[in-house]
């Protein structure tokens, strides 16, 4: 009686049934250093594009560095208010 493949992994494969191996087949990809992000649904229905990601992300860079060193205060002041 036959066994029926169970279509799961097996214990032990055998070289050639695992084809041919293309040697650095990834790696140009890897050297981009490219990053995959997955956005929700409704996030990407306001932000269509890769282009339109960038810019609103790098408007909010822009208004984040501006609050940070607009709040710095000279001298401690801010410490001595307390």
């Amino acid at each position: 009686m036959k066994k029926v493949k169970s279509g799961g992994l097996r214990l032990e494969y055998r070289r050639e049934e695992l084809g041919l191996g293309v040697r650095g087949k990834y790696l140009e990809d890897y050297r981009k250093g490219t990053n995959l992000v997955l956005l929700r649904p409704d996030v990407a229905r306001v932000f269509p594009t890769e282009e339109a990601v960038n810019n609103a992300l790098r408007s909010l860079m822009n208004i984040a560095q501006r609050t940070v060193s607009s709040s710095k205060r000279p001298n401690g002041r801010a410490s001595a208010r307390r």
